[in-house]
């Protein structure tokens, strides 16, 4: 699977934004997708995911009720909708997917077998 992730940008704080992670290469839907952050100066960490079929989210508590995230299997594409942005956001957002997670497994990074190349959130204040 090949991710290309997109939609990053310069926001101010309050603001929203809409990141999107596209792929190819095989069944998409069969696919976990997941979004996960890094900061400068920060390990990566997780910040949402979805289930392949059966569409289950789960969130970082950090974004839980600011962050959506959603998936259209016709297109091959995972959406990470963003609101209510805050500098804290600041970050580079990578997706990655990954075939038969397990719902205690899927915020490690670990768990994911494929990875695009991230889009940088800036949040200004």
């Amino acid at each position: 699977v090949q991710l290309q992730a997109s939609g990053g940008g310069l926001v101010q704080a309050g603001g929203s934004l809409r990141l999107s992670c596209a792929a190819s290469g095989r069944t998409f839907s069969d696919y976990t997708v997941g979004w996960f952050r890094q900061a400068p100066g920060k390990e990566r960490e997780f910040v949402a995911a979805i289930r392949s079929r059966g569409g289950v989210t789960v969130y970082a508590d950090s974004v839980k009720g600011r962050f959506t995230i959603s998936r259209d299997n016709a297109k091959n594409t995972v959406y990470l909708r963003m609101n209510s942005l805050n500098p804290e956001d600041t970050a580079l957002y990578y997706c990655a997917a990954g075939r038969s997670l397990i719902l205690s497994s899927i915020r490690s990074q670990t768990s994911y077998d494929f990875w695009g190349q991230g889009t940088q959130v800036t949040v200004s204040s």
